[in-house]
């Protein structure tokens, strides 16, 4: 069997897909969640086809899993106005209620929300193409964020429970809601990565514009319910509509006071650009990233391509964190290959419900076709794809492909292809390494694979000024949540981890007072008689 025959036998006949992995049903969402209600729809709707392809006596065919509602700006300004009013210039109730009382409310949505597990999996697994198990782990860690940051803000709120004293005047010291946050996640982790900025963003006492991303909108649709049960009217708005049609209107009205999206810089740009206001707005934004791996002839060949395989092709190198370019030095650059191709032929390539598979379809139409763009780029500068089948696709699938050797005048240099080709560049010195980082308009992480501890340490001190993460013989990652995660130049604007997204969302705010008699009596019936949530000595256990 050739190998065009053996991509397209992964793909199966509808009746063949196993029930325990199928929805229930299609999912055809005619409603949205605005001020605190469950909206009717009756407008133009958005078809939402799987990157699972099917066989049809017709070949293969994307499969129909569901449609959502197409909006205009008008809804979205309803949505919007729905936000500032529940806000209400920090005067609602959702941004002046008790720490206490907000940990409990966000308790109670992710109760409700572990609920619809199961049917929120399948959406992520059957609207990206993400592996099944990598679908549940993404739920799982989700969960695991929401519940680390709630442990965070209870930290953050016992250390600001008492009165500081310095030269005669005392202050409490809490953190404040920033008003609206327009919040918008990217598809390759529409559940994890866009929940690690909403969730902040809400537990602080904000409210929220929600914009599913393109692919990974229906998995949001079983949550809207609990959205609008356990939190108070207007403070959760889910909208729906073509980006470049909603969005701009949204920040031209200057009533967005946070702006947080995880996707490509050109947009974010235009989009603070847009702000009548720019000095009240506040940016939380993880953008483009082209991270490199480098390896010296001192590395250990076999860690380095394990790692570099996991790094690179992980959801498909669907990742902002996937190592994008391989830089190998010259005098190892056979080895490194031919171990680097058997890697990669050894992973398992079908559908996402498959026990232990690698690869999977790509969920966005013109991807194969661009990722052949960049291939047939770089043979026509002297490279070549060099690995057996690499680059071959089926349907909606597209074998990996090591691309080598890979030079300046090449889209692979300097683009960031988002998809499973492996760009390796071959170096003789290490000083070519640091200038390319240097010139890169990236700055995200990068990896080095070196034993050499003289060497690593040369590296080390100029990256960490041209990158927010250097990895040690390991790829690039964004765990664990608690370490920070950012970047320079194009890749990102603010800090996000844990502890950080509850500052990003927030600010510090302080009651003062002079320490006598008269303030001393006032401040102690205040905190005694639990008048005022901000100032309080409650401990929060």
């Amino acid at each position: 069997m050739d190998f065009n025959a053996t991509l397209n036998s992964i793909f199966v006949e509808e009746k063949d897909i196993p029930d325990e992995y199928r929805l229930p049903t299609q999912i055809h969402q005619r409603e949205y969640l605005s001020n605190g209600v469950m909206k009717t729809w009756d407008g133009p709707v958005h078809e939402v086809f799987s990157p699972v392809c099917v066989r049809t006596p017709d070949g293969l065919q994307r499969v129909l899993i569901g449609s959502y509602p197409v909006c205009t700006a008008a809804e979205a300004g309803e949505s919007l106005d729905a936000a500032v009013a529940a806000y209400n210039n920090g005067r609602g109730e959702w941004p002046t209620m008790s720490v206490a009382e907000r940990i409990q409310r966000v308790e109670k949505f992710t109760g409700m929300m572990i609920e619809e597990k199961e049917v929120i999996v399948k959406l992520i697994m059957w609207e990206i193409g993400k592996s099944y198990a990598d679908s549940a782990k993404e739920f799982d860690r989700t969960v695991e964020y929401i519940y680390a940051t709630i442990d965070s803000l209870k930290n953050l709120d016992r250390d600001s429970s008492r009165f500081e004293i310095v030269e005669g005047i005392a202050a409490q010291v809490r953190r404040s809601p920033l008003g609206v946050v327009l919040c918008m996640g990217p598809f390759n982790y529409p559940l994890n990565e866009t929940f690690t900025t909403l969730i902040p963003a809400l537990i602080m006492g904000n409210t929220i514009l929600f914009k599913p991303p393109k692919f990974g909108t229906l998995l949001h649709y079983p949550l809207q319910a609990a959205f609008r049960d356990c939190f108070p009217a207007g403070v959760v708005n889910v909208i729906y509509g073509r980006g470049n049609a909603i969005v701009p209107g949204l920040m031209q009205s200057g009533k967005i006071n946070v702006l947080t999206l995880i996707g490509s810089s050109k947009v974010a740009n235009e989009l603070k650009k847009s702000h009548p206001k720019v000095n009240r707005l506040r940016a939380v934004l993880g953008l483009d990233a082209k991270n490199a791996a480098i390896v010296t002839p001192h590395a250990d060949l076999s860690l380095a391509v394990k790692e570099i395989i996991t790094g690179s092709l992980s959801f498909n190198g669907q990742r902002c964190t996937a190592l994008k370019i391989v830089w190998v030095h010259r005098s190892i650059a056979d080895d490194f290959l031919k171990l680097l191709n058997e890697g990669i032929a050894a992973l398992k390539f079908g559908m996402p419900w498959e026990k232990g598979v690698a690869l999977t379809p790509l969920p966005e139409t013109n991807k194969i076709d661009y990722l052949n763009e960049c291939i047939a780029d770089a043979r026509g500068f002297g490279a070549d794809v060099v690995n057996v089948n690499g680059g071959m696709s089926e349907g909606s699938f597209f074998y990996p492909a090591v691309v080598y050797p890979v030079s300046k005048q090449m889209k692979l240099y300097d683009e960031e292809q988002f998809g499973p080709i492996v760009p390796v560049v071959p170096f003789d010195d290490l000083e070519e390494t640091i200038e390319y980082l240097i010139e890169s308009t990236h700055g995200q992480q990068v990896s080095i694979f070196s034993n050499n501890a003289e060497e690593v340490a040369s590296l080390i001190d100029p990256l960490v000024n041209q990158v927010s993460r250097v990895n040690i013989n390991s790829q690039c990652q964004r765990g664990p949540d608690v370490f920070p995660f950012t970047g320079r130049k194009d890749s990102a604007e603010g800090t996000l981890s844990v502890p950080d997204a509850i500052r990003a969302f927030s600010i510090r705010s302080l009651v003062a007072f002079k320490m006598n008699d008269a303030n001393k009596q006032l401040i102690n019936e205040i905190v005694h008689d639990d008048t005022s949530n901000f100032l309080s000595t409650k401990f929060i256990f």
